[in-house]
């Protein structure tokens, strides 16, 4: 049931997208909103804050003020702050609620959400699946990737197709989707949840008790996930492997889907997605797909349609007989596992390195780059490490490069069918972010041409 917000004092903790979000509907609402940001006001927020002052909407950068803090009906705060932090203290020292914007867009929305969660693997299965409800539906992406819950109720939409991130699902208390999935789990975000056990609770809260969703989707392949979904009591399918029921599935080089009787939905020659890992992405959006009632023909023509997400092995261009790809999302070694794994009868040149996250780099040197790859090009300031744990493991065909310029080159010069860009760093040495590495690789790849 939607609260009354009408003189409501509201902290919003975060100048971010989905703090102003939040703070914008809630004013419009009749709320009385403070927005606190911590750090000093940049200058391209300076528009942003004077266009929200002029709304009624209090502002204040560089400190969280007592005049902001007290007296607040409710904080809603922004994913990137940790429960750990001051902030977070002293609202709890005064008996202040805080929740999280897409738990307060579960709160006022009519309409159903179908939440996605998972370490990898999220953001394509949110756009695909989003992109097969539109056939019937207005369905829109929300979430994790930019766009708040919250600035699409008055849109009043059939779905919101929801990527949540652990921070999120962290401040959502009783957030409840129709549908929930769940995707991938590796180590991540550790410091923020204060340990792993602390960051797989936060992603199985979406099907604990009563916060149970009407149907849960599970992955088949990922160990930890398939066990956790074997204890799971409510309505489960799983994918990536056949069962008696509820499940969906290749075999004969098509996908399949089977709630009691087997279905054939598309032929993996008709995917448009690369790599194993997309197709179990695309088998996650074909259940949800199923489950809202979206026909086989509708499915099927879809998902032929979809563009693959920028920056996600993102196919580039051909330039002197060789593939490029642009995988810069991946920051980390699990997600490169994904990428080059994507291209297993191919000679692959790899372009890696970046803001070291000093992961364990075992696995990806031992079972990744001695399996998949022919050439390593190391860049940035994680080259050192890399190319230790690299030839720990026994593979020496590595170059180095002092620019991701140059080691696009440098790929040039092989003989190689395929040049992934899948750095398994941050981005941050060289570049403003990831999407920012990535759009210098596909410009200067395309200069080429």
């Amino acid at each position: 049931m939607k609260r009354k917000w009408t003189d409501k004092k509201v902290l919003v903790l975060g100048l971010s997208k989905s703090g102003v979000s939040a703070a914008r509907y809630l004013s419009n609402k009749g709320a009385d909103c403070y927005i606190t940001e911590n750090k000093p006001l940049k200058e391209e927020d300076r528009e942003l804050v004077n266009d929200l002052e002029k709304e009624g909407i209090k502002v204040e950068t560089g400190k969280h003020s007592d005049e902001f803090i007290n007296d607040s009906y409710i904080a809603i705060t922004s994913p990137g702050i940790p429960p750990k932090s001051e902030i977070f203290t002293r609202l709890k020292e005064k008996n202040i609620q805080v929740i999280g914007e897409v738990e307060l867009a579960y709160l006022e929305a009519e309409a159903p959400f179908i939440a996605i969660t998972g370490t990898n693997g999220k953001t394509t299965t949110t756009f695909l699946t989003s992109h097969i409800l539109s056939s019937e539906y207005n369905a829109p992406v929300c979430g994790n990737i930019g766009v708040p819950p919250t600035s699409l109720i008055e849109k009043k939409p059939d779905y919101y197709v929801c990527e949540a991130s652990s921070f999120q699902l962290a401040t959502a208390p009783t957030f409840r989707p129709q549908i929930a999935c769940f995707l991938t789990f590796t180590p991540d975000h550790i410091d923020w949840h204060g340990g792993l056990d602390n960051y797989f609770e936060a992603k199985v809260s979406l099907f604990k008790d009563y916060k149970q969703p009407m149907y849960a989707v599970f992955s088949g392949v990922d160990e930890t996930i398939y066990k956790f979904s074997q204890t799971y009591t409510g309505e489960k399918f799983i994918y990536a492997k056949e069962l008696d029921k509820n499940c969906c599935y290749i075999k004969n080089d098509a996908v399949y889907y089977k709630k009691t009787q087997e279905e054939e939905i598309i032929k993996l020659s008709e995917i448009p997605l690369v790599g194993e890992h997309n197709y179990q992405n695309t088998m996650c959006a074909i259940i949800v797909a199923k489950l809202t009632g979206i026909s086989n023909e509708h499915i099927r023509e879809q998902i032929m349609s979809f563009k693959p997400v920028e920056h996600r092995i993102e196919y580039t261009a051909t330039v002197q007989g060789k593939e490029f790809y642009n995988d810069s999302k991946a920051t980390n070694p699990e997600a490169s596992f994904v990428a080059v794994k994507a291209f297993p009868d191919k000679k692959l040149t790899l372009i890696a390195g970046g803001r070291d996250k000093n992961t364990d780099l075992t696995e990806f040197c031992r079972d990744y780059i001695n399996k998949y790859v022919s050439t390593v090009i190391l860049i940035g300031e994680a080259t050192q490490r890399f190319k230790e744990n690299i030839e720990k493991n026994g593979f020496t065909n590595i170059i180095l490069a002092d620019s991701l310029e140059k080691a696009v080159d440098i790929s040039l010069t092989l003989d190689n069918e395929i040049v992934l860009l899948s750095p398994a760093c941050a981005s941050y040495d060289m570049f403003n972010s990831y999407e920012h590495r990535g759009e210098v690789f596909k410009n200067y790849v395309k200069s080429k041409l």
